[in-house]
């Protein structure tokens, strides 16, 4: 083994003198190492899509809501309960929903305002944490304050500690007459910043004060569950919702952002497929390379048979010689790979600085910017992949070097 390495690392550095053998050989290193750092980059693009899913997403929205058909839910405190004695969830908060209308000076946008309690928010969600300015401490009921979402705030020129109205419809009672909408003035204590499309529409007000607003008693829209195994929402709430003393519906996140989920899983093994085609048709290009190498090489290879080389000791020489090209390829695009991938997210805020508009819109995906993170599993596969197909590419030609004449090769010269 050790003879086969040092002939193949001296059949390399005298490949220098043939000048169509060098270029092949670099074109194919180089086109290793770019599949494998594209590869390499694009999965960590995709760990930064699921990170920040679960991070960013689950971590703020419910994993799943409970709610009466018909009319608001009463006796929530029992549900609560109830719920809280599952083992299988970790949260039960009570909240109100509804749609209006904010304005400010002469613009208009539709909101979902959501009414939550604060104290009970800050212990089991990680929203808090999305609003600018650590504002999430002074928020409180009975002081007509609201809290906007960034994209709303950006749409509308609201600021923090601006003024604005709430629209409110009123009911008609079965009457075909028009009424005024109930206008409410609220200060804006904080902007929630999730840097996606999750803020474009929303706006927060306390618990105590959405009931106010739609006179609703005591009563609430429905009661927010968190579990504790996210990925497995639908089941545990739906089970949870059957053990209830009380007719309810529910839904889970998987309802309306599970897709997104889907979308990375999918996108993830489309990648899988189409870099490893991309890294195995590098990887043949050593084909190539070692059938130049055999063809450039047969005097040597004619003397080291008349020398006593055997077929083995041949074919194990140039299956060095393209393991050590795939190995030269590999650790490149290793490399390149993950320095781009570490900064990938910096790279594109300098990419969009120069374009002068965002890659990734806002208003269509649940973030606004490349997230990254790398998994030095994939990195692994990717590289012992890519060294597998080298080793496949190399077989061919290492078998054709041993059918070398040496008697014929050796009268030519």
């Amino acid at each position: 083994m050790n003879l086969s390495l040092i002939t193949a690392i001296k059949f390399r550095k005298g490949r220098r003198k043939s000048g169509m053998l060098s270029l092949i050989s670099i074109i194919s290193t180089m086109s290793i190492a770019i599949g494998i750092a594209a590869l390499i980059i694009g999965l960590s693009a995709m760990n930064g899509f699921e990170r920040e899913l679960h991070n960013r997403v689950l971590s703020v929205v419910p994993h799943g809501q409970l709610y009466p058909q018909y009319g608001n839910l009463e006796q929530w405190r029992q549900v609560q309960k109830e719920l809280k004695e599952n083992k299988d969830i970790v949260s039960a908060v009570p909240f109100v929903n509804f749609t209006g209308l904010i304005e400010n000076g002469s613009k208009l946008g539709a909101v979902e305002v959501q009414g939550i309690d604060p104290e009970q928010e800050s212990q089991t969600s990680a929203l808090p944490k999305f609003v600018l300015n650590n504002k999430w401490q002074e928020f409180k009921s009975d002081s007509q304050q609201v809290i906007i979402g960034a994209g709303l705030a950006k749409t509308l020129s609201i600021k923090e500690g601006s003024w604005v109205s709430l629209l409110l419809p009123v009911s008609t009672n079965g009457s075909t007459q028009l009424k005024q909408p109930k206008r409410v003035r609220l200060h804006v204590i904080g902007i929630l910043d999730l840097s996606g499309s999750l803020s474009n529409n929303v706006a927060l007000v306390p618990l105590a004060d959405a009931q106010k607003l739609l006179d609703m008693g005591d009563s609430v829209t429905g009661v927010m569950v968190n579990v504790d195994k996210v990925f497995d929402a639908s089941r545990i709430i739906a089970q949870a919702t059957l053990g209830l003393n009380m007719n309810l519906s529910f839904n889970s996140w998987e309802n309306a952002y599970g897709f997104m989920y889907r979308d990375i899983q999918m996108i993830r093994q489309i990648m899988y497929l189409a870099m490893i085609v991309v890294i195995g048709v590098a990887c043949f290009n050593i084909v190539s390379t070692l059938v130049i190498a055999v063809k450039d090489k047969q005097r040597d290879i004619a003397i080291l048979k008349t020398l006593g080389a055997t077929n083995g000791l041949i074919k194990h020489i140039f299956i060095w010689y393209g393991i050590i090209s795939g190995l030269i390829g590999s650790l490149m695009g290793v490399i390149l790979g993950v320095v781009i991938a570490w900064q990938l997210s910096n790279i594109m805020k300098v990419v969009e600085s120069l374009m002068g508009h965002k890659i990734l819109n806002s208003h269509i995906y649940f973030v606004d910017f490349l997230p990254s993170e790398i998994h030095f599993t994939d990195v692994a596969i990717v590289f012992v992949t890519a060294m597998l197909l080298s080793l496949v590419a190399s077989y061919y030609p290492a078998k054709r070097a041993c059918k070398v004449d040496p008697a014929r090769i050796l009268n030519s010269f």
